[in-house]
């Protein structure tokens, strides 16, 4: 992506991975280009005051921050060059102004030196220049990225500007995603694939589900399921779907909704399907003796941590719950997650930027996808993307850094989970899929037992296929 400035400004260029940026940090703090937008003081952010009171009495701006980031701020390079900025408020350079306030922002709430009061200040600020309506992706997403800035500073759980979406435009908003874009389909698909291969034969199989959302996943493999076994006995589906320990009545109703739907619609071709509820504990934490097991069944575990599935889990939670998987003999396991890029730096910050760099690249795409659908576009965003954006911050501020993907894979490999290697018709699958939308997407082959679904360079979201050393279950075991 390319913003154009003038003849005699400059261009300024966004290509879709933060480190191709060209932009550092290192030789100046990002207070430093905001000066032409600002005054000669930083105080202007502060309607007036001194900035010494917000920096713990250092007045220098240039070393309010640190240089713990690796990425490039974009107009680093023209300043020292000695160009001069457009100190206007055009259309055309709001976006980049925008992201360095937003990054400014995220710097001052938890940064080497940290000012809740100048976060405040600069996302007032970045408020004012902000204009929704008409604004481009990286205006839209630094407001996005800025109302979850917002919601951290207040401490109300919500967004300050878009609060929670009625549960109307969320299921709308499932539904043009799933039309617009491969990001759901893609992980849900690939998984249903690998589960319908690994319970072949089968007549009872029992899905236990880590986020089961709206269970519009689940549709494709229950009429597979029948499909499947023509002429042979009927085959039987129980759902567990896991449920935060801290969710209240409403949430619990809307599972048990989601549930119904399901039984519902497995019965309109003769499907017999059960769901079940399995709270995690007080600390988060699942325990396999929770669950409900029948003789016979063929135990599958599906974890999926990727919107729309908006839920955010701490780390613990999710190794909890593999390691349940472990436990019970799970025959396969499958995880869907958002692909971490490895760059950006180190703690909060470094996180923030990589959320940014991963939901800049979605709503890219999005962009391409609903170029003459804008009302569809912002149902969308505000639905489920800015909700998500705001889990993703808070988890980022809240916790320590999850593992990197690595990581993960290691510990899973060392816990007694095998790769299960992805057939062929599996991953043709996964491409075909994408042939339905823009061509800038792509998939990665990575290993035997993973599909990444990539937007142009940037990898977006990931398919992983596990099995487990079968092992006494712990659960309650009921023969039948």
């Amino acid at each position: 992506m390319e913003v154009a400035m003038e003849e005699d400004m400059f261009t300024v260029h966004f290509p879709h991975s933060f480190p191709a940026f060209e932009m550092s940090w290192e030789d100046q703090s990002i207070v430093m280009d905001c000066f032409p937008f600002f005054g000669d003081d930083v105080s202007v952010l502060c309607g007036g005051g001194s900035t010494s009171s917000l920096v713990g009495g250092n007045s220098s701006p240039d070393v309010i921050f640190s240089t713990e980031t690796s990425t490039k701020l974009p107009l680093a390079e023209e300043q020292s060059s000695g160009k001069v900025l457009d100190t206007g408020r055009g259309h055309g350079y709001r976006g980049p102004l925008l992201l360095q306030l937003v990054i400014l922002a995220a710097e001052a709430l938890a940064g080497k030196h940290k000012s809740r009061e100048l976060a405040r200040v600069v996302l007032i600020r970045l408020q004012e220049l902000a204009i929704i309506s008409s604004a481009s992706t990286i205006e839209r997403l630094a407001v996005y990225f800025a109302d979850a800035l917002q919601s951290l500073l207040d401490g109300t759980g919500k967004g300050s500007a878009f609060g929670r979406p009625s549960a109307y435009d969320e299921l709308v908003a499932l539904h043009l995603i799933q039309d617009m874009t491969p990001f759901a389909n893609f992980g849900h698909l690939t998984a249903t694939q690998a589960i319908l291969e690994a319970v072949a034969g089968e007549r009872r199989v029992h899905i236990v589900d880590f986020d089961v959302a709206e269970g519009l996943h689940w549709a494709s493999l229950m009429q597979a399921l029948v499909s499947n076994r023509s002429g042979s006995p009927p085959i039987s589906l129980r759902i567990t779907a896991v449920v935060g320990s801290g969710r209240g009545r409403v949430s619990t109703e809307k599972m048990e909704e989601t549930g119904r739907r399901l039984v519902l619609f497995a019965a309109s071709f003769g499907l017999s399907v059960s769901f079940g509820l399995c709270r995690l504990d007080r600390n988060k934490k699942f325990r396999p003796e929770s669950v409900k097991l029948l003789k016979g069944e063929a135990l599958v575990f599906n974890c999926c941590l990727y919107p729309p599935h908006l839920s955010r889990h701490a780390a613990a939670s999710v190794k909890s719950f593999l390691t349940g998987a472990s436990v019970l003999g799970a025959r396969v396991v499958t995880i869907v997650k958002e692909e971490r890029s490895g760059s950006g730096g180190t703690g909060f910050v470094g996180s923030f930027l990589q959320e940014f760099e991963r939901y800049w690249a979605m709503m890219e795409a999005m962009e391409d996808e609903f170029r003459e659908q804008g009302r569809a576009r912002e149902t969308v965003e505000r639905a489920i993307l800015s909700p998500s954006i705001e889990a993703a911050v808070r988890k980022a501020y809240c916790e320590e850094v999850d593992d990197d993907d690595e990581g993960m894979e290691n510990w899973m490999a060392a816990s007694g989970f095998r790769r299960v290697q992805i057939s062929g018709f599996n991953a043709c699958q996964a491409r075909l899929l994408l042939g339905l939308f823009n061509h800038g997407y792509g998939v990665e082959e990575e290993g035997i037992n993973k599909l990444v679904l990539r937007w142009k360079t940037r990898r977006l979201f990931s398919a992983a296929v596990w099995s487990t050393t079968p092992s006494p279950a712990v659960g309650s075991l009921t023969s039948v």
